[in-house]
């Protein structure tokens, strides 16, 4: 059994200042808002943008795709770094789109803790549970922050109900509202009896802090009247039914701290950060292949969790996004890529805030830094100072929607198949290519996918595309014990098979019923609708 290397007391230090989070939600929940908003809090912009208006001037620092700014929804993932109270904060901000849920997905396997963000007037919503269920599989400690109070909204008691039922996890309030949209005059603090009063928000904040006042004060009795009483009973009822915020529970993702406020306005954003500095857990140890890695370890390791290409249109750049998982990074290190053993340098490495970049010098476990990369890696890869290591738990899933895509004109193929290749890796979409034939296939999970990578296709790579309609519905990828059976079972199938952008083979089907046939009578062939990251399932000799 391979034990872990000794630790070393200086990066333990700067890993307990680390906090790596998502933000996750239901669309326009007010997510991307809410990111603004923590940034501006922490002083790493001046003044929030705005996704409300779609043709605003200024757009949120998180959205910096041009699609996103025309459609006013954010399609891929965005990593932001600040600092807040001797913390240094990694902020992931996600797609709420179900269409990439998939890149979500993968931020998920990067961070330590979530934020969950509700819309008050819609409640707990279908991409919401879908979200929870990859947070609870993985045990991530979540933070809940229900939004938007200032309008018309849902009872609190139904939505703490309704949060409860849905997400199968006990919730603890530790602020409560005073009336709602009009009428909305504040929060309340459990823990303090204070109430802070509420202010419709600027996209600056001022030097005055939100007015705090003890919720027995006879002034605020006076001027609230009814509203406090109704919302003081409500607070009863919770204390008495609930069960007090438990650290241990909320880090085992067991139980969820709820805040309520309205992102937009600026209220109750500060709170949400005091809490990831206080309560969010630092980073923790994973999990590889071959033994478990502790953040305070001496030597050097990361995993690529996304890829993204054309963050700088200009240059055609494609960036691999690395999360830290030990040890200590410094600007020109040299690192190895346990799935090839190649060796990259590590010269140009950045840090983020959105879009903007900046060559980074150094970085701990928990940080998110950025490699330019030239095809070298994958999604997936892991990367250390020589070990052979691979880290777990960053999933492609099967996808559901197949489209043939052909180029408008065929002296722009090689752009159409650079650009294809280049999303493939990305994971903006899946992309196969057939045995059989020459035409690609892209594989999506929504509509959306195919209409952002059709517009990408044209706006970064100059390829204008047709998607035509595949026969297929159902993909799976193909393995087997048994290198001869494999073999046969692609040679024998070869006009359903198809290589994605791994080289990992694909068995697709136009009806359940050919793939129910195939399982039936290739018992020693394993048809698997979820793939490790970098093809994982084919790579038995990492293990060793």
């Amino acid at each position: 059994m391979m034990t872990n290397p000794p630790s070393n007391p200086i990066i333990q230090k700067e890993v307990s200042r680390r906090r790596s989070f998502a933000i996750i939600s239901h669309p326009d929940a007010g997510k991307t808002t809410l990111t603004e908003k923590l940034l501006l809090y922490a002083g790493a912009i001046q003044i929030a943008g705005s996704v409300k208006a779609r043709k605003a001037s200024r757009h949120a620092t998180s959205d910096w795709m041009e699609i996103e700014k025309q459609r006013g929804i954010s399609v891929a993932s965005s990593v932001m770094q600040m600092e807040y109270r001797d913390c240094i904060i990694n902020l992931l901000d996600t797609p709420g789109h179900q269409d990439f849920s998939e890149d979500t997905y993968r931020v998920l396997t990067a961070v330590d803790s979530a934020l969950m963000v509700i819309d008050a007037a819609n409640g707990v919503e279908a991409q919401t549970k879908r979200l929870i269920e990859v947070c609870r599989a993985r045990h991530t400690p979540m933070i809940t922050f229900i939004n938007k109070m200032d309008r018309e909204v849902k009872r609190p008691l139904d939505l703490i109900d309704e949060i409860e039922t849905a997400l199968g996890m006990s919730v603890v309030p530790m602020t409560w509202p005073v009336g709602m949209g009009k009428s909305f005059a504040g929060v309340i603090d459990i823990a303090s009896s204070q109430m802070r009063l509420f202010k419709a928000g600027e996209d600056r904040i001022g030097n005055q802090p939100n007015t705090s006042i003890s919720i027995h004060d006879t002034v605020l009795a006076n001027k609230l009247g009814d509203s406090l009483q109704t919302a003081l009973s409500e607070v009863e009822l919770v204390q008495g039914a609930m069960p007090s915020f438990d650290q241990a529970a909320f880090l085992a993702g067991k139980q969820s701290p709820v805040f309520f406020g309205s992102a937009i306005n600026n209220f109750g954003v500060q709170e949400i950060l005091n809490t990831l500095v206080e309560l969010a857990p630092a980073p923790k140890s994973r999990q590889t292949l071959q033994r478990e890695v502790l953040p305070s370890e001496k030597n050097f390791s990361a995993v690529v969790f996304k890829i993204q290409a054309n963050m700088d249109p200009a240059h055609r750049d494609r960036v691999a996004f690395l999360r830290i998982c030990s040890g200590y990074f410094e600007r020109g290190m040299r690192l190895k890529i346990s799935r090839n053993g190649k060796e990259i340098r590590t010269n140009n490495a950045l840090s983020f805030l959105s879009q903007r970049r900046d060559i980074l010098d150094e970085a701990f476990p928990g940080d998110i830094i950025g490699i330019p990369n030239h095809g070298l890696l994958q999604l997936g890869d892991t990367l250390t100072e020589g070990e052979k290591l691979q880290f777990t738990g960053l999933p492609f899933f099967a996808p559901e929607i197949f489209k043939m895509v052909e180029t408008a004109d065929p002296l722009r193929t090689k752009q159409l198949r650079d650009g294809l290749m280049q999303l493939g890796e990305e994971g903006a979409i899946q992309v196969f290519k057939p045995l059989i034939g020459g035409q690609m296939l892209l594989g999506a999970f929504g509509q959306l996918q195919f209409e952002v990578v059709a517009h990408r296709l044209k706006s970064e790579y100059n390829a204008e595309v047709r998607l035509l309609p595949a026969r297929y519905s159902i993909s799976r990828w193909v393995s087997s014990a048994n290198p001869l059976v494999l073999k046969k079972f692609i040679q024998e199938n070869s006009h359903r098979i198809s290589e994605d952008v791994v080289g990992a083979p694909v068995f697709l089907a136009a009806h359940k019923s050919e793939l129910d046939v195939a399982q039936q009578l290739w018992k020693e062939v394993e048809f698997h609708a979820l793939r490790e990251h970098a093809g994982l399932v084919f790579q038995k000799d990492l293990v060793n």
